[in-house]
């Protein structure tokens, strides 16, 4: 599995974040290509270009306070990067952060960061020298099952792309997945667009662009094996597909 240059510069900023004494964990891409990588899985997968986190604190952050950690802990390891807060959090939205070169102020990624959300259980990961805390693999099916499950799917369809790699090397476990959409207040939706609506989460897929050589699987692959793979939360349907075929 390749590691892109900009992603292994996330990963060290991710574990500059973990050494230091900020208060947050990571999930997204970057987690799961961190699990793909520690379950064998040798093929390419998608690139991202930014990182999403959990903060936790006792007293809600302020913006300055949110953007001078990060950048105390990114400084103290060494990266030459200036952090600034672009997007305030609020009700339902993530805070925003931009990461860029000190010398030319170029955005090299973005950071996207919720605060004091329901706590989501983690586990250490490491990967291409460095370390770092994340979700659990359970929690990562368990937030992309609540994407997949409402009309979400079609904005962002890489959140089937993610459970088709990860049906690659985890076994689903539905009382675990159950219990983290439990821990982290996640309801499931009906499924509807995923199951009723394929030929708009096709023409989705087919927008949907995997940067540098990565190998893009075609729909009936990658939706066949996702349906296949989460069959055990599926609500019941009245007939068979070309999946069960």
């Amino acid at each position: 599995m390749k590691i892109t240059a900009e992603e292994e510069l996330m990963y060290k900023v991710m574990t500059a974040i973990y050494n230091s004494s900020v208060p947050v964990n990571f999930k997204g891409s970057m987690v799961l290509k961190a699990y793909l990588h520690e379950a064998g899985y040798l093929e390419e997968t998608r690139h991202t270009v930014d990182i999403d986190a959990n903060w936790y604190s006792d007293a809600p952050p302020t913006a300055k306070q949110m953007a001078e950690s990060m950048q105390v802990a990114i400084q103290n390891s060494g990266l030459d990067l200036n952090v600034s807060l672009y997007r305030m959090y609020g009700e339902g939205r993530s805070a925003g952060l931009e990461l860029s070169d000190s010398s030319t102020d170029e955005i090299l990624f973005t950071m996207d960061v919720d605060v004091n959300r329901p706590m989501q259980e983690t586990k250490l990961y490491e990967i291409a020298g460095v370390k770092f805390r994340g979700i659990v693999p359970s929690q990562m099916i368990a937030d992309k099952l609540a994407v997949v499950s409402s009309d979400k799917v079609f904005r962002r369809i890489k959140d089937v792309v993610d459970l088709y790699y990860m049906s690659k090397v985890l076994d689903f476990n539905t009382q675990d997945i159950l219990q983290s959409l439990e821990n982290s207040g996640r309801i499931l939706g009906e499924f509807d667009g995923f199951l009723n609506r394929t030929g708009e989460l096709k023409h989705s897929y087919d927008k949907f662009r995997f940067n540098g050589d990565v190998n893009k699987p075609g729909f009936d692959e990658i939706y066949c094996r996702v349906k296949n793979y989460i069959e055990d939360i599926l609500p019941p349907q009245a007939e068979s597909d070309a999946c069960n075929a």
